[in-house]
Parts: structure tokens; C-alpha cells; sequence
């Protein structure tokens, strides 16, 4: 059980990891949906630039999972649960349709959404209220299934 001191501590940490990923998304144009537009538009006037951000990220995380992968716990003593799933099913190529078309179609990828709002953008909002209904329905489709 992690002590008061670690959950302030893990707190603060993730507090100022989500504003420094915000600050990021904003530098690197991936909270700008024009940008991305543009990133995804690659039978028109492709823009590549986006592309190196995500390359970045990939690496970061890369480093990430290697390291988390060799411990047991984390640096606040929590235990460390990965995932080990590695098939493709239907959910996954379902899941992952539905989010590209909600990215192309709007331009604004759900991990820059909250920096959206917080710079006052109506799109982002509306994209947010989407996300949640979108969250909502699954979550009533996957009861009504287990109920059945």
C-alpha cells in the first residue's frame, strides 16, 4: 500500500507529466486539427511534419516500455501490470477504423482534446462531448451483451 507522501508525490508527477505532454502537443502542432488535417491529407498537400513528432513519441515510449518491462515495481513501489495481449482481433481493427475516421474526419486526435478545451476552442468541446457519448454507448452495447 503506497504511503500519503506517494500518492502526493505520484500525483504531482502525473499533474505536471500532463502538462508538460500539453505543452508538447501544442509546440509540436498536434493540438492544431488544420495541422493535422494536413499530416493526413496525403493524396492533396501532405504535410510530413507531424510524422517526426510521432516517430519522437515512439521512441520515448519505446525506452518507456523497455524499462518498465524490466522492473517489478514502480519508482513509488506499485505494482507494474502490462499488457500481453498481441492478437488482432475484430474489436481491435473495429476500434481502430473508428478512431482514424474520428481523427481524419475532425482533425483532432482525443489526446490533444483536453488541451483543446483547455485553450478555450469550441471544436475541441464539441469533440469532447462526442468522445464521451462515444465512451457512453460502448460501455451500454458491452453491458446489454454480457446481460444477454
Amino acid at each position: 500500500m503506497p504511503s500519503k507522501t506517494h500518492s502526493i508525490l505520484g500525483t504531482s508527477f502525473s499533474l505536471i507529466s500532463g502538462v508538460l505532454f500539453g505543452i508538447g502537443l501544442i509546440l509540436a502542432g498536434m493540438a492544431n486539427p488544420q495541422k493535422v488535417l494536413g499530416f493526413l491529407d496525403i493524396a492533396g498537400s501532405w504535410d510530413p511534419s507531424l510524422g517526426f513528432v510521432m516517430a519522437g513519441a515512439l521512441v520515448v515510449s519505446g525506452v518507456g516500455f523497455y524499462v518498465a518491462k524490466q522492473r517489478k515495481k514502480t519508482v513509488f513501489n506499485e505494482h507494474i501490470e502490462l499488457s500481453n495481449v498481441s492478437s488482432i482481433d475484430k474489436r481491435l481493427v473495429l476500434g481502430s477504423l473508428a478512431f482514424g475516421c474520428g481523427w481524419g474526419f475532425s482533425g483532432i486526435c482525443p489526446g490533444a482534446v483536453l488541451v483543446l478545451i483547455g485553450m478555450g476552442s469550441n471544436k475541441g468541446f464539441i469533440f469532447f462531448i462526442a468522445l464521451i457519448a462515444g465512451f457512453t454507448i460502448y460501455e451500454l452495447i458491452t453491458k446489454a451483451k454480457k446481460n444477454t
